[in-house]
């Protein structure tokens, strides 16, 4: 009774209370105290088919996740938005759990549990604890596929890139190794995040030029003089001396975060670069007045000898993307010229 016991409680607490029936008849319990334990009031409840967990009160969302799992059956994993929390990767959260499943597997979506049946298993997966989880670059794929607003897949793609937790490079062998379908948004914001892209607002900026019809700027490109660093600007007009900073508290929180846009700003000003400071919110709420400011700099610039600086754009799209660096009308993406 007692080694019944200790085996049940190992499961337990190496599942953060969470266990198939399966389990838990292998660890010696009976059919009858199993439903005794699940009888209304008991101190289990049933989560999913043949999964339950041993609270009383809300599961966790990661006892879900592992419910999750352990009904979906070995080798499964987590993908889709739960796959990108644990990543670090910002996504709206779901009341879905997404899990990838070999295309052979004979089970069914369940409750809050949506099974993707795949040929592609991950041949490698990341761990905490008992959860095992999609790599970034899949994770990324197979959450923006399924959606619709090439904004919020933009975002997605971009915060991935800019946290560094995986590459261009990973998300186009991503973007062509899978389905075709649903591809469309997730190809388009690929060739954003290639050509610089690297938040939701430098995307919305983006979308704002292209319908104004000025000139696109390198979004994050290098800008040097000579050897030294000078800046990487949200937005860079080479021709013209123009940046363009999109101001938000999203990258900087902190004493070191400000302290370096400071040293940023002086450097720009130092080598006589005009700098456009705008803010999200603008961007979402002023459009035309902030297309009249842009328009307004550019002009007056035009009678300005070119600047004496070198500039390395973020990617060179065209070799790295191939396909994927296209315009939203069809066309090669062409930004203001570099040095």
């Amino acid at each position: 009774m007692r080694s019944q016991r200790d085996a049940l409680g190992q499961i337990l607490e190496e599942q953060i209370g969470v266990i198939t029936r399966k389990q838990a008849l292998a660890a010696g319990l009976t059919a009858h105290a199993l439903r005794h334990r699940l009888r209304p009031g008991g101190p289990w409840r049933g989560l999913l088919p043949g999964v339950y967990v041993a609270v009383t009160g809300t599961p966790t969302t990661i006892q879900q996740q592992l419910a999750a799992m352990l009904y979906a059956g070995r080798g499964s994993v987590l993908t889709g938005s739960a796959a990108l929390c644990l990543h670090d990767i910002r996504a709206d959260s779901s009341d879905l759990v997404d899990i990838l499943v070999p295309a052979t597997r004979q089970r069914r979506d369940a409750a809050f549990v949506r099974l993707h049946r795949t040929t592609r298993m991950p041949k490698r997966s990341w761990q905490l604890g008992p959860l095992r989880y999609a790599p970034p670059a899949r994770a990324v794929a197979d959450t923006v596929r399924g959606l619709s607003n090439l904004r919020d897949v933009r975002a997605i793609v971009a915060d991935a890139v800019q946290r560094k937790r995986c590459t261009v490079r990973d998300l186009l062998t991503e973007l062509t190794a899978g389905p075709s379908v649903g591809s469309v948004l997730f190809r388009e914001a690929l060739a954003d995040v290639a050509d610089g892209i690297r938040s939701a607002a430098e995307g919305d900026l983006k979308d704002l030029l292209t319908r104004s019809g000025l000139p696109m700027p390198l979004f994050n490109a290098k800008v040097f003089a000579g050897e030294e660093f000078i800046a990487m600007p949200d937005g860079w007009w080479p021709k013209f001396g123009l940046a363009v900073e999109v101001d938000s508290t999203e990258w900087h929180l902190s004493p070191e975060d400000h302290a370096n846009t400071l040293a940023r700003g002086r450097r720009m000003a130092v080598h006589q670069i005009n700098v456009l400071r705008v803010t999200p919110r603008q961007i979402r709420t002023e459009p035309a007045q902030l297309v009249a400011e842009i328009r307004a700099a550019l002009e007056g610039a035009r009678s300005r000898p070119r600047l004496n600086l070198r500039t390395v754009p973020s990617r060179q799209a065209a070799q790295l993307a191939g396909p994927a660096r296209r315009s939203a009308s069809g066309g090669p993406a062409r930004p203001d010229g570099a040095a």
